[in-house]
Parts: structure tokens; C-alpha cells; sequence
């Protein structure tokens, strides 16, 4: 489940390529997912695992992570 939030969150990624050659990339709909890389490749991978570890740290702390094209992670209580 994890892994589909994470494509569908970089569909919405948005990259920039800086200056000095390198990229800059983001997820807009996830507030402080960013990542910086030499290369576009490097910048989607080094932002695929910003989302991953953002959306973990947010459900071990109790916040809510944003539902994307209909997924929606969260943790469920077991009895």
C-alpha cells in the first residue's frame, strides 16, 4: 500500500532544474517533501524516500497523512 501512495505522490511531484545543473524537487500536496540531487533520476529517487519516511514519521506521531487518488494510509487499532 505504502509503495502505491508513493507513485501516486510523485505523479504529483514537480521538479526544477537549478543553476548549477542540479534538480529540485517537491510534492506540493505534501507540505516539507523536498528533495535536491545531481541528476533528475537521483532527485526522484532521493523523493520517493523523503515521502516514504514523511508519511511514516506523520502516522507514528498521530497525524493524518493526505488521501491521494483515493489512498489513504493510516494505522488501524487490532483488538
Amino acid at each position: 500500500m505504502i509503495r502505491d501512495y508513493i507513485d501516486r505522490a510523485l505523479r504529483r511531484a514537480k521538479y526544477e532544474k537549478l543553476e548549477d545543473g542540479s534538480f529540485a524537487g517537491e510534492v506540493p500536496a505534501l507540505r516539507g517533501v523536498l528533495a535536491h540531487a545531481e541528476s533528475l533520476e537521483d532527485c526522484r529517487d532521493q523523493l520517493a524516500e523523503v515521502i516514504e519516511e514523511w508519511a511514516l514519521v506523520r502516522i507514528a506521531r498521530g497525524l493524518t497523512v493526505p488521501t491521494l487518488d483515493g489512498i489513504r494510509l493510516a494505522v488501524v487499532a487490532r483488538r
